[in-house]
């Protein structure tokens, strides 16, 4: 077996060859051409597409067939980044990557110096030199997340591009995806305290929202913001950094969502400020994204603005001229249409800012419900429900809604948005069956579920049951009661809990 270095690189045996990294890291692959960059989306595997033709993920395994690749596929990059985004690179262990051959021989391992301020590595790469397949280890470092690898490979995280038509310049737009922590559930035998849990459950749920990949349009470049008007057609449209004529877009938008039979949204303030702000820092880099340079998200910026929120949309777009255009380009895409529709959103706040140096519009969209407590119990009741269903449709009893496990449960989602961090375990140590009992649980056997980044109660529900750790906490025929938390704010938007017990 190989030892290898950075940079360093050795010879592959035909065949199918297996890529492990053991570990707290989500493990990522970009299948790029001779140029090194990807053809599209399909070229991109992760725990929310993890088949490709040639490559599939299984948890920390990463299968590749090289003979199976799409065609002109000439390198293999191997990503990995922390499967808790609240923790840095730097606090975890260096990554290892393990390469097997197809019967089980070890062929070689690397592991990078330990990394600092780095969000995301590039941990080894499988390239191809003639009819020949090596690896080469890598151990190349990004602060600036997945955003540095995708202008490095060519890729984008967007909504999709926008058709052919009038409009000056293509729209591009970018939304990002939900995610769900591995869901922790009761561990047999003797317990610890009130309940004990066993370690989180297998697989990485898909997400529903994830963005999909595109190749960025070109001309888009890093500059400051402006201070001028933008104006259409000779009328003003919005200032920067500023919101635009209401007129403008309120009319088509409400004309969109009365066809798809929802009420009318109206602009607030607040929506209109983060909105505000989202723009300004987009246009300044010249580039799209949920978050700032500085780390502060979109949704961070909503909360920033005195607006609590039950639930939450966006659209951050870069192309069109004028509200019409980006309205358009909103309703052009099924995904992008459901949420200017979704009949859950009654406040919206809009801006745009042109790039200094290009003169592109960077718009960004908020539609939102803001936060009440009769909302809140509404939504928790809906999550049970949806819950029950599934087990019903298992031949099981539902589970009973249970106060001292929602404000638990409750506790748990507003300490992750108040804290910034996402994890079963909070930054103190405490544990589910630690805040079940504080709260006053006395049940033995305790699960937890735990989200992020869903904007629904059908979105988060169908993502637990698309993961086996968190299906097994929802079908487990010894619990008895639950309770629902969710809490809106940090980086990822909503955080949602499952607090579970028999």
């Amino acid at each position: 077996m190989s030892e290898l270095v950075p940079g360093a690189n050795t010879p592959l045996p035909d065949g199918v060859l297996t890529l492990r990294v053991p570990g707290p890291f989500d493990v990522s692959a970009l299948i790029t051409d001779d140029g090194g960059k990807v053809r599209g989306d399909g070229d991109f595997v992760f725990y929310n597409q993890p088949a490709a033709p040639g490559a599939r993920l299984d948890g920390d395994r990463l299968t590749i067939d090289p003979a199976r690749l799409r065609p002109g596929a000439a390198r293999v990059t191997v990503v990995v980044s922390p499967a808790d985004p609240a923790t840095p690179l730097g606090r975890l262990p260096s990554p290892t990557v393990q390469v097997t051959a197809s019967d089980g021989r070890a062929l070689a391992r690397f592991t990078p110096p330990r990394p600092e301020r780095e969000t995301v590595l590039l941990l080894a790469e499988l390239y191809r030199r003639g009819t020949a397949w090596k690896l080469r280890a890598l151990g190349q470092g990004y602060a600036d997340g997945l955003a540095g690898v995708a202008r490095d490979f060519g890729v984008d995280v967007t909504d999709d591009t926008a058709p052919p038509g009038p409009t000056a310049g293509a729209a591009r737009g970018s939304a990002p995806g939900g995610r769900l922590l591995p869901g922790r559930g009761p561990e047999p035998g003797a317990g610890r305290g009130p309940g004990r849990v066993s370690a989180p459950g297998t697989g990485q749920a898909s997400a529903p929202r994830a963005g999909r990949v595109s190749a960025p349009r070109a001309g888009q470049t890093s500059a400051p913001g402006a201070g001028r008007l933008v104006t259409a057609g000779g009328r003003a449209v919005g200032a920067a950094g500023g919101g635009p004529d209401p007129d403008g877009f309120l009319g088509p938008v409400n004309s969109a969502r009365a066809a798809a039979g929802s009420s009318p949204v109206r602009l607030d303030a607040r929506l209109t400020d983060a909105a505000r702000g989202h723009a300004a820092a987009m246009a300044a880099r010249g580039l799209l994204g949920s978050q700032s340079p500085d780390g502060t998200s979109v949704y961070q910026r909503v909360i920033s603005a005195g607006y609590p929120y039950l639930t939450i949309g966006e659209h951050l777009v870069s192309g069109p001229r004028t509200p019409q255009e980006f309205v358009e380009y909103c309703l052009s895409r099924e995904e992008s249409r459901r949420t200017l529709c979704d009949p859950a959103f009654d406040q919206a706040g809009l801006a745009c800012v042109p790039d200094a140096r290009t003169g592109d519009l960077y718009w960004t969209a908020l539609w939102a419900r803001p936060f009440s407590p009769a909302g809140l119990e509404r939504t928790a009741h809906e999550v049970i429900a949806l819950t029950n269903a599934e087990r019903a449709s298992a031949g099981l009893p539902p589970l009973h809604a249970d106060a001292t496990l929602t404000t638990a449960a409750q506790a748990h989602s507003a300490d992750m948005v108040a804290r910034d961090f996402y994890a079963h375990t909070s930054p103190d140590g405490g544990q589910p069956w630690d805040r079940a009992a504080a709260a006053g649980c006395t049940r033995r056997s305790i699960g937890e579920n735990i989200a992020c980044g869903q904007r629904s109660p059908a979105e988060v529900v169908l993502g637990w049951m698309n993961s086996p750790g968190h299906r097994a906490n929802i079908l487990k025929r010894d619990f008895t009661h639950i309770g629902i938390g969710l809490a809106g704010g940090s980086r990822a938007g909503t955080y949602w809990t499952q607090l579970f017990s028999g």
